[in-house]
């Protein structure tokens, strides 16, 4: 009996607000993650808005849950998360969920 295992995307968005004076360098640090992420196996859509407020959004898709999770634990990321935190006001604000809608390239 062969078994087909159905690959359902999952987005991972949410908001990170600079410390004051911090916005430059981490605009810098998450600009340079867009098009190395975007290239990780997996990655359907990579994007990084700034907000007129002074927060940056980030948007990512997924193929699968073990796509994302691959990238999350890429030098990339793990250099990324060491650096992140002394640039950032708060923890961020994060989301993650399965996406519902079909996508395209899924």
């Amino acid at each position: 009996m062969t078994t087909t295992a159905t690959v359902t995307p999952v987005s991972l968005y949410g908001f990170l607000t600079p410390k004051p004076g911090h916005a430059a360098a981490l605009r810098t640090l998450l600009t340079d993650l867009v098009e190395p992420s975007r290239q990780h196996a997996g990655s359907l859509e990579y994007h990084l808005h700034e907000q007129e407020d002074g927060r940056f959004f980030l948007y990512e898709v997924w193929r699968s849950r073990e796509d994302l999770d691959r990238h999350n634990a890429t030098p990339l990321l793990r250099e990324f998360m060491a650096a992140v935190g002394e640039h950032l006001d708060g923890a961020p604000e994060a989301y993650t969920g399965t996406m519902r809608s079909p996508h395209p390239a899924a």
